[in-house]
Protein backbone atom coordinates (compact mmCIF):
# COMPACT_ATOMS: atom_id res chain seq x y z
CA UNK A 1 0.00 0.00 0.00
CA UNK A 2 2.99 2.26 -0.38
CA UNK A 3 1.26 4.37 -3.05
CA UNK A 4 -1.04 5.87 -0.39
CA UNK A 5 0.00 8.49 2.12
CA UNK A 6 -1.73 10.01 5.15
CA UNK A 7 -1.96 13.71 5.84
CA UNK A 8 -3.65 15.41 8.77
CA UNK A 9 -6.80 17.40 8.09
CA UNK A 10 -5.83 21.06 8.35
CA UNK A 11 -6.45 24.32 6.55
CA UNK A 12 -3.70 23.21 4.13
CA UNK A 13 -5.47 19.93 3.32
CA UNK A 14 -9.03 21.30 3.41
CA UNK A 15 -9.32 21.27 -0.38
CA UNK A 16 -8.45 17.57 -0.45
CA UNK A 17 -11.16 16.85 2.10
CA UNK A 18 -13.74 19.21 0.60
CA UNK A 19 -12.96 18.11 -2.95
CA UNK A 20 -13.66 14.50 -2.04
CA UNK A 21 -16.92 15.51 -0.41
CA UNK A 22 -18.01 17.62 -3.36
CA UNK A 23 -17.24 15.04 -6.04
CA UNK A 24 -18.18 11.76 -4.41
CA UNK A 25 -19.87 12.23 -1.04
CA UNK A 26 -23.28 13.41 -2.25
CA UNK A 27 -23.54 10.64 -4.85
CA UNK A 28 -22.67 8.08 -2.21
CA UNK A 29 -25.27 9.50 0.18
CA UNK A 30 -27.94 9.44 -2.50
CA UNK A 31 -27.20 5.80 -3.27
CA UNK A 32 -27.62 5.07 0.44
CA UNK A 33 -30.83 7.06 0.93
CA UNK A 34 -29.06 10.03 2.45
CA UNK A 35 -27.25 8.16 5.22
CA UNK A 36 -24.29 10.50 5.02
CA UNK A 37 -25.80 13.08 2.68
CA UNK A 38 -24.75 16.56 3.65
CA UNK A 39 -23.11 15.57 6.94
CA UNK A 40 -19.60 16.79 6.07
CA UNK A 41 -18.41 14.69 9.02
CA UNK A 42 -20.01 17.06 11.53
CA UNK A 43 -22.47 14.65 13.10
CA UNK A 44 -20.26 13.85 16.08
CA UNK A 45 -19.17 17.49 16.56
CA UNK A 46 -22.64 18.76 17.45
CA UNK A 47 -25.52 17.60 19.56
CA UNK A 48 -28.91 17.03 17.96
CA UNK A 49 -30.32 20.33 19.25
CA UNK A 50 -27.47 22.23 17.57
CA UNK A 51 -27.87 20.67 14.13
CA UNK A 52 -29.33 22.51 11.17
CA UNK A 53 -29.45 19.45 8.88
CA UNK A 54 -28.29 21.64 6.02
CA UNK A 55 -25.31 20.57 3.87
CA UNK A 56 -24.05 24.13 3.35
CA UNK A 57 -24.22 24.86 7.08
CA UNK A 58 -22.40 21.61 7.83
CA UNK A 59 -19.67 22.41 5.31
CA UNK A 60 -19.20 25.87 6.84
CA UNK A 61 -19.14 24.40 10.34
CA UNK A 62 -16.55 21.79 9.40
CA UNK A 63 -14.35 24.37 7.70
CA UNK A 64 -14.53 26.67 10.75
CA UNK A 65 -13.67 23.79 13.09
CA UNK A 66 -10.70 22.83 10.90
CA UNK A 67 -9.44 26.43 10.82
CA UNK A 68 -9.78 26.64 14.62
CA UNK A 69 -7.89 23.35 15.10
CA UNK A 70 -11.01 21.68 16.55
CA UNK A 71 -11.52 19.01 13.88
CA UNK A 72 -9.06 16.20 13.23
CA UNK A 73 -8.85 13.46 10.66
CA UNK A 74 -6.33 11.32 8.89
CA UNK A 75 -6.79 11.87 5.16
CA UNK A 76 -5.56 9.11 2.87
CA UNK A 77 -4.24 10.34 -0.46
CA UNK A 78 -3.66 8.52 -3.71
CA UNK A 79 -1.37 11.03 -5.37
CA UNK A 80 -3.09 14.42 -5.09
CA UNK A 81 -6.54 12.99 -4.47
CA UNK A 82 -8.01 12.35 -1.04
CA UNK A 83 -9.68 8.92 -1.16
CA UNK A 84 -10.43 8.07 2.48
CA UNK A 85 -10.45 9.52 5.95
CA UNK A 86 -10.69 8.61 9.60
CA UNK A 87 -12.10 11.28 11.92
CA UNK A 88 -10.76 11.48 15.47
CA UNK A 89 -10.63 13.99 18.28
CA UNK A 90 -11.04 14.52 21.97
CA UNK A 91 -14.40 13.79 23.64
CA UNK A 92 -14.83 17.56 23.93
CA UNK A 93 -14.42 17.95 20.16
CA UNK A 94 -16.69 15.00 19.40
CA UNK A 95 -19.34 14.93 22.14
CA UNK A 96 -22.18 13.39 20.12
CA UNK A 97 -21.90 9.61 20.25
CA UNK A 98 -24.42 6.82 19.85
CA UNK A 99 -26.04 5.52 23.05
CA UNK A 100 -24.46 8.37 25.02
CA UNK A 101 -26.57 7.91 28.18
CA UNK A 102 -25.67 4.23 28.49
CA UNK A 103 -22.06 4.98 27.56
CA UNK A 104 -21.72 7.58 30.32
CA UNK A 105 -23.36 5.29 32.91
CA UNK A 106 -20.87 2.51 32.13
CA UNK A 107 -17.77 4.67 31.59
CA UNK A 108 -14.71 3.61 33.58
CA UNK A 109 -12.00 5.73 31.96
CA UNK A 110 -12.50 8.94 29.99
CA UNK A 111 -10.54 8.50 26.76
CA UNK A 112 -8.11 11.07 25.47
CA UNK A 113 -9.35 10.52 21.90
CA UNK A 114 -12.23 8.88 20.12
CA UNK A 115 -12.52 7.67 16.56
CA UNK A 116 -15.96 8.44 15.17
CA UNK A 117 -16.03 8.12 11.40
CA UNK A 118 -14.19 6.24 8.68
CA UNK A 119 -15.06 6.76 5.05
CA UNK A 120 -13.56 5.29 1.89
CA UNK A 121 -14.38 6.50 -1.61
CA UNK A 122 -16.40 3.83 -3.39
CA UNK A 123 -13.75 3.42 -6.09
CA UNK A 124 -11.19 2.50 -3.43
CA UNK A 125 -13.13 0.05 -1.28
CA UNK A 126 -11.89 -3.48 -0.62
CA UNK A 127 -8.29 -2.32 -0.77
CA UNK A 128 -7.63 -2.10 2.96
CA UNK A 129 -7.99 1.68 3.15
CA UNK A 130 -10.22 1.64 6.24
CA UNK A 131 -7.40 0.00 8.16
CA UNK A 132 -4.87 2.30 6.52
CA UNK A 133 -6.91 5.39 7.52
CA UNK A 134 -7.36 4.06 11.05
CA UNK A 135 -3.63 3.42 11.41
CA UNK A 136 -3.00 6.92 10.07
CA UNK A 137 -5.27 8.38 12.74
CA UNK A 138 -3.54 6.34 15.45
CA UNK A 139 -0.14 7.53 14.17
CA UNK A 140 -1.31 11.16 14.25
CA UNK A 141 -2.66 10.67 17.76
CA UNK A 142 0.68 9.17 18.84
CA UNK A 143 2.51 12.16 17.36
CA UNK A 144 0.29 14.40 19.52
CA UNK A 145 1.42 12.54 22.69
CA UNK A 146 -1.11 9.71 22.40
CA UNK A 147 -3.32 8.40 25.15
CA UNK A 148 -6.37 6.23 25.48
CA UNK A 149 -8.30 5.92 22.20
CA UNK A 150 -11.83 4.58 21.85
CA UNK A 151 -13.81 3.80 18.76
Amino acid sequence: MSEYIVRALSPDTWDGFAGLAQRHFARLAQRHNGVFGGCWCTYFHTMHSEKTFDADDNRSLKRRLVEEGRAHAALVYDGDESVAWCEYGSPEELPNIYHRKQYEEELDVVPDYRITCIFVDRRYRRKGLSAFALQGALDLIAEADGGVVEG
